[in-house]
């Protein structure tokens, strides 16, 4: 069968490798730093990018791409690599095309991390980022852009607002500046939204999240399109364009073409040059985390529909953000974008502010408190004191972070359980 027709619970199961007769039925660990080759000549190819293959691991290693391959076919993609961390892949995915002078358009509603990432650190490096609301008018986001803007940033759900992006709107103002739209689709996962079917051009994750599930390994993953025509905006991306003398003059568009020109950059360059590797045995953590993706993202969101609803209706609740809420500010962009569901996690407001926020987490029995997100178990967080931290008030309020909100991601524990927890931690 052809694999495009495959549903996305299959794809989550067998994509990426088939084993052959006789051989593992599992992806294998390949734990290995080097592989051997009978001479320097067939090694030599591989340095010059003539043929395939894997001479150390700090580039390429043979589980890794595997799984790699594996989220490549659940998003629609034609290449990816796996990093170390889902900030490594954030920041690969950015600093592939853009270096000192350029800048980026990114949505104001991101991950506090990803934030710093590019308010303080990439801006150390000379590169610059506007920050804009995701309710901005198609004249505002247009007017965001410079003449040096390389690429636009944005998250599917946001962490922890919970904003669901108009991915449509921020890909045709990419497209009109010859710019790519880059996307964070931790929170939703290819399984219930896949941003390159409505206009992305780059797909990043933490898979220490969702797609790993059990909280056992740290990674990320950076898929290309394979869509986004680098040579007709040549003069915008010369490392993609133009030869590079580190790899005895190639051009990598020219030699991989769109389909593996910007993967093929990112491994043999940053990857080389940067090492954020993930290690096989976290690569084979998460490709058997892949496989029971479709089903427990079902659950999480089950869970998270039900929490909302719960908390909605408590007078001790300020407020509850969940896309699933009728009433909800994006309840119609979920609609549209993520019409079998959004995620698990839940933001809302207990009354009394930042003090009754702590003080309801500490109440909690089941969920505990921890700086993860998104696995088999509920936890939850107070993002302004912890993942936020670094932002002022006016910062946190762009990221539509208040003082007062709680982040609680449902596990796959029943949902009754859950709502009971929560209630007797709220003192009813």
């Amino acid at each position: 069968m052809c694999a495009e027709k495959l549903g996305i619970g299959t794809k989550c199961v067998t994509a990426g490798y088939a084993a052959k007769n006789g051989e593992p039925r599992q992806i294998p660990i390949i734990q290995s730093t080097t592989f051997k080759y009978d001479s320097s000549s067939d090694m030599g190819k591989l340095f010059d990018l003539e043929a395939s293959g894997y001479f150390y691991s700090r580039l390429q290693n043979p589980t890794c791409d595997t799984v790699a391959a594996r989220i490549a076919e659940l998003e629609g993609g034609t290449a990816a690599m796996l990093t170390g961390s889902g900030m490594a892949a954030t920041f690969l995915a950015l600093f592939n095309i853009c270096s000192a002078g350029d800048h980026i358009v990114s949505s104001a509603t991101i991950y506090g991390g990803s934030f710093n990432l590019l308010s303080v650190t990439m801006k150390r490096m000379g590169i610059d980022c506007t920050f804009i609301s995701p309710d901005c008018t198609p004249e505002e986001l247009d007017a965001a852009f410079k003449p040096n803007t390389k690429a636009v940033f944005g998250e599917t759900i946001a962490n922890p607002a919970l904003r669901v992006l108009d991915i449509e709107k921020f890909a045709s103002a990419a497209h009109a500046h010859g710019v790519p739209l880059v996307i964070d689709n931790t929170f939703a996962t290819p399984v219930n939204c896949r941003p390159i079917e409505w206009g992305a051009d780059i797909v990043v994750h933490s898979t220490t999240k969702y797609m790993d599930g059990h909280g056992v390994a740290l990674g990320g993953c950076i898929v290309d399109s394979g869509k986004f025509d680098w040579t007709a905006h040549a003069e915008k991306y010369p490392g993609l364009c133009t030869p590079d003398e580190s790899y005895h003059g190639i051009t990598y568009t020219e030699r991989f073409g769109l389909a593996g020109a910007y993967i093929t950059k990112a491994t043999c360059q940053l990857m080389r040059d940067l090492g954020t590797v993930q290690s096989p045995q976290n690569a084979f953590y998460l490709g058997v985390g892949l496989e029971s993706l479709h089903v427990r993202m079902k659950r999480h969101c089950e869970n998270a529909q039900k929490v909302a609803e719960f908390l909605a209706g408590n007078d001790k609740v300020a407020w509850v953000t969940y896309a699933g809420l009728p009433g909800n500010k994006d309840y119609e962009l979920a609609r549209k974008y993520l019409p079998n569901g959004s995620c698990g996690v839940v933001s809302f407001g207990v009354k009394g502010g930042r003090a009754a926020a702590e003080a309801f987490m500490g109440k909690l029995r089941i969920a505990s408190i921890e700086t993860h997100v998104a696995d088999a178990h509920t936890c939850c967080l107070h993002p302004a004191s912890s993942t936020h931290r670094q932002m002022n008030d006016d910062e946190l309020i762009a990221a539509g972070v208040t003082p007062d909100l709680v982040r609680y991601s449902c596990g796959l524990e029943d949902a009754d359980d859950l709502i009971a927890d929560i209630a007797q931690a709220l003192g009813d």
